[in-house]
């Protein structure tokens, strides 16, 4: 069955051809580790991550890659503000070196790991750092330098873009933008859209043929996807944030280089906004997954609520909208709990979930499938159980994990040998030992509680 992805590229929902068949290569924008990430940046790598499962669900081989941005990225998308790791190092009160700046990268880069295993995200192939990767920096700077795309001034070196006449292929790069109008910051700039490839730093920095200093944010990308993934490669992925001025400089210092293609889709995800603004650290107004955790939601639920909006639509976030989200995963999970294993996969309900992540990621639709499924009574709760798997293979919401690991709120206030007997009866009723399991309703009756079947569950009451 094909797969459809909306492609920003060309504006278009397009079936996806991979570059080498039954292979597939995906860059995806990681984060700038000076800081904890928040639940609007998670976004980003959820959408990646399901695009990852729908790909290797449809038969492809697929290699992930996601960097981290341990220096180089300023404050704004483009060249203006100061460098991140820069003010992360100020607000720590830590010293201004490269050893510094490492220390407080890997802190922040395993914090994020963490996330992503919280919620569920697959780990990609190669996690490189742009520190690590200087080298490949230097040597593709040089190569637009010896074509004439790269010019050098008093605090740098810039790409021309006036020498790329298709700058721009992704939009929002129009000279007269707002983001663009930073002439007068810089007079050494040839036009107010070129870039910085390096920016000289002679206190602070790496070595290079321009002089001490880093190399531009833009410039990492399209030097670590090249080596991982070659010059030419199939899927790109980032908030839409990153498509007019960060993606557009990854096309233009690429393309101009390798005078190839640089990638065939461009996969951008929507912002999460609280109230009318988008969420974002230079806001104020980010939340963390431990914020989350510490509130008592669980991460999975997060993703659950996320998966109720196409990846490219925005969404808001409230509190009140992820209780109702954590309140029905958590009603998938003990519906799970109660079904009994030997089944088959509905080949109804996987043609069903296969045709919807296939259009372009539809996790709305997958997720009504989802309940339909959890409804059809036609369906026997063997086959049910078995068919949840399937799904939770594209979806990622670990239910059979959760299943294991979640208490029933219902009974965790209970007496031990009550809950004891709670646990014995629902292994009775698995196993469709309808005898054992009445018995043990009655012995439960005995000492003064009532159990009550529900679909999520068994509710219990003196």
């Amino acid at each position: 069955m094909p797969i459809f992805l909306s492609n920003t590229l060309t504006g278009k929902k397009e079936e996806f051809k991979p570059v080498k068949v039954g292979h597939v290569g995906m860059y995806h924008c990681g984060p700038t580790v000076y800081d904890f990430v928040h639940i609007g940046n998670l976004r980003s790598w959820v959408t990646a991550d399901l695009l990852r499962r729908t790909l290797e669900y449809g038969g492809y081989e697929v290699k992930q890659i996601m960097n981290i941005t341990d220096i180089g990225h300023l404050s704004g998308n483009g060249d203006e503000g100061e460098d991140k790791m820069t003010k992360g190092l100020k607000r720590e009160g830590r010293p201004l070196t490269i050893e510094a700046m490492k220390e407080m990268a890997d802190f922040y880069a395993e914090r994020f790991k963490e996330d992503l295993e919280k919620i569920n995200i697959l780990t990609p192939h190669e996690f490189p750092k742009a520190s690590e990767h200087i080298k490949e920096d230097i040597e593709l700077i040089e190569t637009l330098e010896s074509k004439g795309f790269a010019y050098k001034t008093s605090d740098g070196v810039y790409f021309d873009t006036s020498r790329d006449k298709d700058y721009g292929k992704l939009g929002g790069s129009v000279s007269d933008k707002e983001e663009y109008s930073r002439i007068g910051e810089n007079p050494e700039k040839k036009n107010p859209r070129d870039f910085a490839l390096w920016k000289l730093n002679p206190t602070l920095g790496f070595e290079s043929p321009w002089g001490k200093g880093f190399p531009g944010w833009h410039i990492e990308c399209s030097a670590m996807a090249k080596k991982y993934l070659g010059e030419h490669f199939d899927i790109h992925t980032g908030g839409i944030d990153l498509a007019p001025i960060h993606h557009n400089n990854e096309i233009a210092q690429s393309e101009n280089a390798c005078d190839c293609q640089f990638v065939n889709y461009w996969v951008h995800n929507a912002f999460v906004n609280i109230g009318s603004d988008k969420m974002a650290k230079s806001e104020g107004n980010f939340i963390t997954l431990n914020t989350l955790t510490e509130k008592k939601y669980l991460p999975l639920a997060y993703r659950y609520w996320l998966l109720q909006a196409r990846y490219n639509s925005p969404i808001n976030f409230s509190f009140e909208a992820l209780e109702s989200a954590q309140t029905a995963f958590i009603k998938i999970v003990k519906n799970y709990k109660t079904l009994p294993d030997g089944g088959e996969v509905s080949q109804r309900y996987k043609e069903e979930l296969t045709k919807a992540m296939n259009d372009d990621l539809d996790t709305p639709k997958t997720i009504a499938l989802l309940w339909e499924l959890l409804k059809d009574e036609p369906v026997s709760p063997e086959d049910k159980k078995e068919t949840i798997k399937e799904f939770d293979k594209l979806l990622g919401l670990g239910i059979e994990q959760n299943a294991k690991e979640l208490k029933d709120t219902a009974t965790d206030e209970l007496p031990q040998n009550i809950q004891d007997l709670i646990e014995k009866r629902e292994d009775a009723r698995k196993n469709k030992d309808w005898k054992m399991s009445d018995k043990l309703r009655d012995e439960i009756k005995s000492l003064g509680y009532t159990v009550e079947d529900l679909p999520e569950g068994p509710r219990i009451s003196l």
